[in-house]
């Protein structure tokens, strides 16, 4: 590799992009309104407690249960339940064992399973704890032993709720990120069209120099936006070699996705339509941790889902390398795997 002819062409297509008004009109205002959406978003939690309950015999107890913030809801199977609070859709759960009610009467001591979610507060388990207490105390009429078994699903993130805010800073990062993904097509795009790759590969320049000059660019932008917005919104503060690291294989895959982009378009407005669609696919994981519960295991084919589930939880939780670990060995796969097929894809229409 010449890295003189990489650096000229590195500084070359930097120049360009910052030609095309449009485009740079697209990333300042985006960068301007993803940080507007994070400062206006709500900094508290909604304190509502939603518990999941399963239990082959119900006591009459639980089905007059009306307490304010309170929400009670019953699950088919124990499975279910356990997999419910997994994705987030109840903070707890509750499983009854099927004799309770013959146990009471004997003045026996009932097994009751409470499921947590990873980011339940002490302060939550001893809630959820103290109301179980109350209410076999209003079902028996006495106060009685209960055996109380806390388990946690997934990892154990014990802290305060993430606002909602917090919670949308991987979606705008990703965001950040996949829209130099549009730039770095349309780039590339029009330098075929136009001839003009053709025209540099009859210099001394080579393909592997073209496409790293290119990785370069696509990487390199897409990076340091995404650091910068990290940030000023405060992301950075928890485990910020990971989330440097996150971001960077982020980079390398949305490269990868913007070769292949160019590699099928045409003309900026096929750069748009594929890039869209790029956009829906790569930022379904996000709703998995804006809306717990809202998508289920599925979402794990993408391989976004590894980036954002990486820069939440380290940013939001502190997670360390051995908490995400998997994930970041997952996403540098995914990376170099979408990176080859896009420079695979790509050189084919060089020739």
């Amino acid at each position: 590799m010449n890295w003189r002819i990489i650096g000229t062409l590195v500084a070359k297509d930097l120049s360009l992009f910052f030609r095309k008004k449009l485009i740079v009109a697209l990333t300042a205002l985006g960068l301007v309104f993803y940080l507007i959406i994070y400062f206006v978003m709500p900094s508290s939690v909604n304190e509502n407690l939603e518990i999941g309950l399963y239990a082959p015999v119900i006591p009459p107890v639980f089905e007059l249960v009306q307490e304010e913030g309170l929400e009670i809801e019953m699950a088919e199977s124990e499975e279910a339940l356990k997999e419910a609070v997994a994705e987030g859709q109840y903070i707890a759960g509750v499983v009854l064992p099927a004799d309770i009610m013959e146990q009471f009467q004997s003045g026996q001591k009932p097994k009751i399973i409470l499921y947590f979610t990873p980011d339940a507060p002490q302060e939550i388990k001893d809630a959820v704890e103290v109301l179980i207490r109350e209410l076999a105390y209003l079902q028996a009429g006495q106060t009685l032993a209960i055996d109380i078994s806390e388990e946690i699903l997934g990892p154990d993130m014990v802290g305060m709720p993430i606002p909602p805010r917090d919670r949308l800073r991987p979606l705008l990062a990703i965001f950040i990120i996949m829209m130099e993904m549009l730039g770095l097509a349309n780039l590339i795009s029009e330098e075929v069209e136009r001839h003009t790759a053709h025209a540099l590969l009859v210099t001394p320049m080579t393909v592997i120099d073209l496409f790293v000059a290119k990785g370069i660019t696509g990487v390199g932008l897409a990076f340091v936006q995404a650091v910068l917005f990290m940030s000023i919104v405060g992301g950075m503060s928890g485990q910020p070699l990971i989330i440097l690291v996150a971001l960077l294989l982020g980079a390398v895959l949305v490269t990868g996705v913007g070769f292949i982009i160019a590699a099928v378009s045409k003309d900026f407005m096929s750069v748009l339509g594929w890039g869209v669609l790029s956009f829906i696919i790569l930022l379904i994981p996000s709703f998995s941790v804006i809306a717990p519960g809202t998508i289920t295991g599925w979402v794990k084919i993408f391989p976004s889902y590894y980036l954002v589930d990486t820069v939440h939880r380290a940013a939001n939780f502190g997670s360390g390398w051995g908490d995400v670990g998997v994930n970041l060995l997952i996403l540098l796969g995914f990376s170099l795997a979408i990176l080859w097929i896009g420079i695979t894809v790509l050189r084919r229409k060089f020739q």
